[in-house]
């Protein structure tokens, strides 16, 4: 996945932290891990607003 997707997916500043982290690493489990951690990243941050999206209907 690429940067600014995984953006849309992982919304906290820590967890795209740690999904920074874990691809740096190589390796079977390594990319299993990572698999893993995306999608139960995912399901936590699902119902959070995005960060990186502005929303002008707001004050």
């Amino acid at each position: 996945m690429t940067q600014a997707n995984i953006k849309s997916w992982i919304k906290t500043a820590c967890g795209r932290a740690k999904y920074a982290d874990l691809a740096q690493r190589t390796g079977v489990l390594a990319r299993l891990r990572l698999s893993w951690f995306v999608f139960i990243a995912a399901l936590r941050d699902w119902r959070l607003k995005n960060p990186d999206q502005l929303d002008s209907s707001e004050p």
